[in-house]
């Protein structure tokens, strides 16, 4: 018997709607931690503050947002002080802005990598979204210090924390697939992404309630993830009850972005070192 021939790998262009080979991207783990080590030390590298810009930006933005729309504007907050309340939307904001243009670019930054050796695709996106985490991570630092500020108290809706998380990354990944496939085909993605981003930054009540949204509007407003996603992070840090209302509707869209995603990315796939 050929031992030789028989540990030879044969791989194949894949064609049409495919599942993520969730086996094959567990084998290649290594790399997939290589590179999310690579994203974060690539963000820092020549910094003079380092990981600090976690909290920085995010904060400044948070005292912007403060002096023009919780006090030129007058905004309501829904009785909380307006720094903490848009802290807490811009906190779980900005990681999701952040991933979505770290996966769209990742296909295109690393065109060498596919043109020349073979791994599940996949790592690339997944690791500019794991990298992100970091920053996530940092700016609770923030979160910790306003509410020990404001004397305010976390309820038991800080339990569910994980379950926003969860719809976070299906949300980010979700989409994140979806427009590095675009990107590495359409390089219209990447100039018009900023724009797009800034949009959706008021189609989420990043600076507004969603209880300011007209009722008649709610029932489609909710279908947007980042919205039960951004009052379920305020219900569960502020005390109050957890927005199921607002919550599930975005979960289920979530979990359609994450499988559209996944497929198109599949599909797509075939493609990516001919055109990258």
């Amino acid at each position: 018997m050929n031992t030789e021939a028989n540990k030879t790998k044969i791989i194949q262009a894949t064609s049409g709607w495919q599942l993520i080979d969730f086996k094959e991207l567990w084998r290649y783990k290594d790399l997939l931690y290589f590179l999310t080590l690579r994203g974060i030390k690539a963000r820092y590298a020549q910094s003079i503050l380092g990981v600090s810009w976690a909290i920085i930006q995010p904060l400044f933005t948070t005292l912007v947002f403060t002096i023009v729309f919780g006090g030129l504007a007058k905004v309501d907050s829904d009785g909380m002080p307006y720094i903490l309340f848009s802290y807490l939307a811009l906190w779980p904001w900005n990681y999701f802005s952040g991933t979505l243009t770290e996966s769209a670019n990742s296909l295109i930054q690393n065109a060498n990598m596919i043109t020349k050796v073979y791994f599940p695709r996949m790592v690339l996106p997944l690791s500019s979204i794991l990298s992100k985490l970091l920053d996530f991570v940092i700016a609770f630092v923030v979160v910790i210090g306003l509410l020990i500020y404001f004397k305010v108290s976390p309820g038991w809706g800080l339990l569910f924390l994980p379950v926003l998380i969860i719809q976070l990354l299906m949300t980010s990944l979700g989409i994140g697939m979806f427009l590095s496939a675009m990107a590495v085909k359409y390089r219209d993605v990447k100039h018009a992404l900023t724009f797009v981003i800034q949009l959706l930054l008021y189609a989420a009540p990043v600076v507004y309630s969603t209880n300011a949204v007209p009722e008649q509007y709610q029932k489609f407003y909710i279908l947007n993830p980042m919205v039960g996603v951004i009052e379920g992070f305020r219900g569960a840090f502020l005390d109050r009850p957890m927005p199921w209302e607002w919550i599930w509707p975005g979960s289920i869209v979530a979990i359609v972005f994450f499988v559209f995603g996944m497929f198109y990315f599949r599909r797509m796939e075939r493609v990516f070192a001919d055109v990258a």
